[in-house]
């Protein structure tokens, strides 16, 4: 196989970054990827290599694009914290209050905060879903407001995988009137000029990079996608599978799949936006003159609100308003106060307040690891390194 032709920038003394990317081509399974870096909001690392496709026929280039699953969520996390930073949202509030209809069966003292922290219940749809019920919105809200919660909301936590993009975007649009990818594309993508779609413009497509199926996973490792669990019934393959099929990569691959909105998972992206991003968030909020959330709200955010074995995955999961926070499971770099969010297969974008630092990794090879992604975890090793 010929070697992977790696691209982009990196600056002096940061060329580790460089050789353990390459290093993940060469012996980490890689297919095409990019990796990004700010430090203090202007980028010091912006590399790219490898192939869009499974058949190696399209370059990765500086301008691919690619589907990155749960590193979504923390853009929908951001859009409904920064509604709140702004006072228009009540976090303690019921979610009744915006979304009236969320009342129904027993739902009606839930509060906003639960549905960022993965604690409401709703990890899943009980009644059978239609095939494309996930492009629907209106579909998935009504069938979430009708729900009746899967344990006793605030108890436990357990992983929204899809349901959180849902949950979460119905109390924007019904605060703000736009849906949750038109505020983010209008509030944020455009005044930062991040990359970064939550329904994707067919003009967009021939930037896509293909996903590819999941490496082998490693023995005794946690299912990576939880609709491949052993348990049909369980609530976990539940939560990934109704409607059945609904995350087969002929799906997620698809126009249909890109053009809708789910925010808890079908972001296209690239590293440069994910490190831009969360470059603007480790330096307190602001870049460019672009304020994305105050310093109060970040702090809020990367409190501690769920930790533990998550109900659904059944590993350690720790989160904040939204977003993942650095665990001894899966460290986001060695200092105590990184968060972000991971996507299936690998992707991941974090803030690193106390360094300063943005960092986003995508790739279209999925992984085969639940938590954190071994070429993630060299990539971080190298960095920190480098600093």
């Amino acid at each position: 196989m010929a070697k992977a032709q790696i691209e982009g920038s990196c600056q002096p003394g940061f060329e580790r970054v460089r050789d353990r990317f390459t290093e993940n081509f060469a012996s980490r399974g890689e297919v095409g990827a990019a990796v990004a870096v700010t430090i203090d909001g202007r980028p010091v690392v912006d590399l790219w290599g490898g192939h869009a496709d499974k058949q190696r026929t399209r370059p990765w280039t500086r301008d691919t694009i690619v589907n990155v699953y749960s590193a979504t969520k923390g853009i929908a996390a951001t859009c409904l914290n920064r509604l709140a930073d702004q006072g228009r949202v009540d976090l303690d509030a019921p979610v009744a209050r915006y979304w009236p209809e969320f009342a129904q069966a027993g739902k009606e003292r839930i509060p906003v905060r639960w549905l960022l922290s993965h604690r409401a219940g709703l990890p899943a749809i009980s009644k059978p879903l239609a095939p494309g019920a996930l492009l629907g919105w209106d579909v998935m809200i009504n069938a979430l407001a009708e729900q009746e919660p899967w344990w006793e909301p605030g108890t436990r936590h357990g992983y929204h995988a899809l349901t959180f993009g849902y949950l979460v975007g119905e109390v924007v649009r019904r605060v703000d009137g736009r849906t949750i990818g038109n505020y983010f594309r209008e509030e944020l993508a455009q005044p930062l000029q991040l990359d970064f779609h939550i329904g994707l413009d067919a003009r967009h497509d021939a930037r896509c990079a293909q996903v590819i199926a999941p490496m082998p996973p490693v023995p005794g490792a946690p299912h990576p996608v939880p609709a491949t669990a052993p348990d049909p019934n369980s609530i976990a393959a539940r939560a990934m599978n109704n409607p059945a099929g609904s995350m087969r990569l002929s799906t997620v691959n698809s126009r249909a799949w890109r053009g809708a909105e789910i925010p808890a998972a079908n972001g296209h992206t690239n590293a440069r936006a994910l490190a831009r991003f969360y470059g603007a968030l480790a330096r307190g909020g602001e870049l460019d003159g672009v304020r994305v959330l105050t310093p109060a709200q970040i702090e809020r955010c990367r409190a501690i609100e769920s930790d533990g074995i998550d109900a659904v995955v059944g590993v350690p999961m720790r989160f904040g308003l939204g977003f993942r926070l650095t665990q001894p499971a899966a460290r986001y770099g060695p200092n105590p106060h990184t968060f972000g969010h991971t996507g299936a297969g690998g992707s991941l974008g974090f803030a690193d307040p106390g360094a300063r630092v943005g960092f986003g990794y995508t790739m279209n090879q999925m992984g085969s690891h639940i938590l954190i992604d071994p070429r993630v975890t060299a990539l971080l090793d190298a960095l920190y390194a480098s600093l």
